[in-house]
């Protein structure tokens, strides 16, 4: 059995990627730890139910396992940073690399389940914004402690409250 694919092969496979760049990124990531690899997969398993979830099942479903309406955590938290941040990154990455557009919602509900999943507690932010020209702009972000995990760029636009 053939274990080595084609550059055409791998066209076939993930169209519209450059071969060169899934293969770039399969050897840094078989070059992770075992911990950052698991971190990786499971941030990409949880993109993929996002992803098919928000369009799918209405929002009042999904809001309860996202955390408790107007509440926010402590801004000041001494166990869970380290990790949090490892979430961070791997969603970063996962999203970054996923065969679809991963956009602010996505990353922030997937983010908090990860954290969720580690009994981390975090706030998911959602703003809304309306420009001068009456466009309505959205945003997502999870913020643990005193960082934010995703969504940090955009924030400030659409929601100048706690979470600034």
């Amino acid at each position: 059995m053939q274990m080595n694919a084609t550059s055409s092969q791998v066209s076939k496979v993930l169209p519209g990627t450059d071969p060169c760049g899934v293969w770039k990124a399969l050897g840094k990531f078989i070059h992770l730890s075992a911990v950052e690899q698991r971190l990786l997969v499971e941030a990409l398993l949880w993109l993929t139910l996002a992803r098919l979830a928000i369009p799918a099942v209405p929002f009042r479903r999904i809001a309860p396992l996202l955390g408790r309406t107007m509440e926010e955590t402590p801004f000041h938290v001494t166990e869970g940073p380290p990790v949090a941040e490892g979430v961070s990154q791997a969603i970063r990455t996962a999203a970054d690399h996923a065969p679809w557009k991963s956009r602010c919602l996505v990353r922030a509900v997937a983010a908090q389940w990860m954290l969720k999943r580690r009994g981390i507690g975090s706030t998911l932010y959602l703003g809304v914004s309306k420009e001068d020209t009456k466009v309505m702009s959205a945003h997502a972000w999870v913020r643990c402690g005193d960082k934010f995990l995703t969504g940090a760029v955009g924030r400030r636009e659409t929601y100048p409250g706690p979470g600034k």
